[in-house]
């Protein structure tokens, strides 16, 4: 069909089919669709499923531009719609296997690693949060020069040869002197 209201509908119903095959008995309520910006589709949009309280992304879809279709020889005339979508196979393991962090699939976590061979499908013990044990609490003390951001902080964290055992910074107090 060529109308784009079709085409939505058609790519919404079937994608929220899919992810309750995926996830099973999902409510409605349980889903919800977000605008977002994919550069091949407009417009676009990612579906998020209810998930331990919070909205977790699942997928980014939208209809494909009309002139990647046409520059692929599928549709001469200017009337073909077609739509498009990814998702993240990390996005669908962490509901069905209960992983409660998407960074431990890029850490070197050997308790959660450990869980998974090649070539092997084992069953999966769903992860300890590390709340789960007492927090060792560090607090450092810095000074900062003016234009500081804190995602620069966080960034260096992240590079540590330590970073997988962090779970939280947080700043908790500032403070400018008056001078």
């Amino acid at each position: 069909t060529a109308d784009p209201a079709e085409v939505e509908a058609d790519l919404k119903r079937s994608l929220e089919a899919m992810v309750q095959q995926l996830f099973g008995d999902l409510k409605a309520e349980d889903m919800r669709w977000v605008d977002a910006y994919f550069p091949f589709t407009e417009p676009s949009f990612e579906l998020e499923i209810m998930w331990q309280g919070d909205w977790l992304e699942t997928l980014g879809c939208g209809i494909m531009q009309q002139e990647i279709l046409q520059r692929a020889g599928a549709d001469q005339n200017g009337k073909c719609k077609a739509w498009a979508f990814g998702i993240g196979l990390e996005r669908i393991a962490m509901p069905l296997f209960q992983v409660p962090d998407i960074r431990l699939f890029w850490s070197e976590n050997k308790r959660f690693l450990s869980q998974f061979e090649d070539g092997k499908i084992s069953t999966f013990q769903p992860l300890v949060s590390l709340k789960d044990y007492p927090p060792n609490n560090q607090s450092i003390s810095f000074w900062v020069p003016e234009g500081f951001v804190d995602n620069d902080f966080y960034d260096l964290v992240r590079a540590m040869e330590f970073a997988d055992l962090v779970e939280e910074v947080e700043l908790f107090d500032d403070f400018t002197h008056p001078k």
